[in-house]
């Protein structure tokens, strides 16, 4: 029986869930793309303050169809109004931003909280008027999408149709205007009025919301997918699809929920499997999610102990070619501050990948292919250390400190500009600065410039 049902719902065969899921779908879709340039240009609570903006126009819209001898229930109506007044509130934030000393954020606080407070105060008004009760302006609030009919999930469909249909012809300029605004206006692009057009797609995306997941929620809309998809991808056009996608998933995925449970609003499902979508970005995201980073954290931590390591066994063989084991230990110990079992632990790595060994209870040894590596280790460090004493005007015993960092990172390009500016040390592995003191170091700064 739950199987029959959830199948119905999937496969969509009941009337009343085409047609709510095509409203919602639709709106996932047009605020995951409008979203993007909102969520790069730093611009996602604009949706917020605008959403609660929209509150007073329902009212207002409703007041006025209901004066004219209207019912005052005609949805184009109130989303005109709605319209309207998201458009006022965010020219008030603009506004604010621009001709006063107020930070962003504090505009969209006062906006927000005026134009709700003013809203709630009509909606009071309109419960005491005559006929007004049974309106249901108060699901602006939350949502209602159950009650979505098809006249309206076609009207949300065609604007959000339209919206995205806008944003493709416009991508190449609203990506110019996203990175480099000010590149756009000194190359002649109309950046204020491109900019102005942005705003206003967002703001009938959250008006387009109102009805299916109110004045709270339908900021989630707009920025969720977006920052899930952050986590996937650099590129602009792949976050855009990217949060479409996730936009309508969530969409069809929270309605269809809502149709298996009746008592679950819909708008909050929608929310609920965005902020899913979110949380499984957030951890297993393939550009910058927190699996990923801890993974590549992990391996470059692995990789800076093992060169550290191999660099650690080059200068013990300058300098300790007949000590012990222990001997050994405790110079690499006291070198690199490791502790006992992070050295162990670094050594077996160095022997899996047959780069050390060891005869019987003697030293750890360099073999042909961990000299070759380690060689290359030592003297990339000491090229960095050489460029900052003879160009930096680094003390000598300040350059140990600076290359440590830097070596782990350095590109071929960037040592064959380093061999390229000091031609006396290639191929050769340079000399250790640490050895000089006084007038050496002077000589070694002479030599090398």
């Amino acid at each position: 029986m739950v199987m029959e049902r959830l199948l119905r719902v999937l496969l969509l065969e009941d009337y009343n869930t085409r047609v709510v899921m095509f409203g919602t779908v639709m709106l996932g879709v047009a605020g995951g793309v409008v979203g993007v340039f909102l969520l790069l240009r730093r611009r996602s609570l604009l949706a917020d303050a605008v959403s609660h903006a929209a509150l007073p126009g329902v009212a207002i819209a409703f007041i006025v169809s209901l004066q004219l001898g209207g019912t005052g229930r005609s949805l184009p109506v109130l989303l005109l109004g709605a319209l309207l007044a998201g458009l006022a509130g965010m020219g008030c934030v603009l506004g604010i931003t621009r001709f006063t000393r107020l930070s962003q954020d504090a505009a969209l606080g006062i906006v927000l909280s005026v134009f709700f407070g003013f809203g709630t105060a009509l909606l009071g008004i309109i419960q005491k008027m005559r006929g007004a009760p049974a309106a249901g302006l108060n699901s602006f609030i939350y949502g209602k999408t159950a009650s979505m009919i098809r006249s309206d999930a076609i009207l949300i469909g065609a604007a959000a149709l339209a919206i995205i249909i806008l944003t493709v012809l416009l991508f190449k300029e609203f990506r110019l205007i996203t990175f480099d605004g000010n590149f756009a206006a000194g190359d002649g692009w109309p950046v204020q009025r491109l900019d102005f057009l942005l705003m206003s797609l967002t703001v009938v995306v959250t008006v387009l919301g109102l009805q299916a997941v109110g004045v709270v929620l339908v900021v989630a809309i707009l920025i969720i997918p977006a920052v899930a998809a952050r986590f996937w991808t650099d590129r602009l056009q792949g976050m855009v699809i990217i949060s479409a996608t996730i936009g309508a998933i969530g969409a069809y995925l929270g309605t269809a929920i809502s149709g298996l449970a009746p008592r679950l609003p819909a708008g909050a499902i929608i929310v609920a499997v965005l902020g899913a979508f979110f949380t499984l970005s957030l951890l297993f995201g393939a550009r910058s999610g927190l699996v990923r980073r801890f993974m590549e954290q992990h391996h470059l931590a692995r990789r800076v102990r093992q060169q550290n390591l191999l660099r650690g066994l080059c200068e013990w063989d300058e300098t300790h070619r007949e000590g012990s084991l222990a001997e050994q230990d405790r110079y690499l110990l006291t070198t690199r501050e490791w502790r006992r079992w992070e050295l162990k632990r670094g050594m077996r790595d160095l022997a899996r990948r047959d780069l050390v060994y060891r005869l019987g209870q003697g030293p750890w040894l360099l073999t042909s292919r961990g000299r070759t590596a380690a060689n290359r280790v030592t003297r990339n460090h000491r090229l960095w250390e050489a460029y900052l004493l003879a160009y930096a005007d680094t003390a000598a015993a300040n350059v140990d400190h600076g290359a440590d960092y830097i070596e782990h990172v350095l590109g071929e390009e960037l040592v064959a500009e380093l061999e390229k500016s000091m031609p006396q040390f290639s191929p050769a592995v340079p000399e250790s600065v640490h050895a000089l003191t006084g007038s050496g170091i002077q000589e070694k700064r002479d030599a090398l410039d």
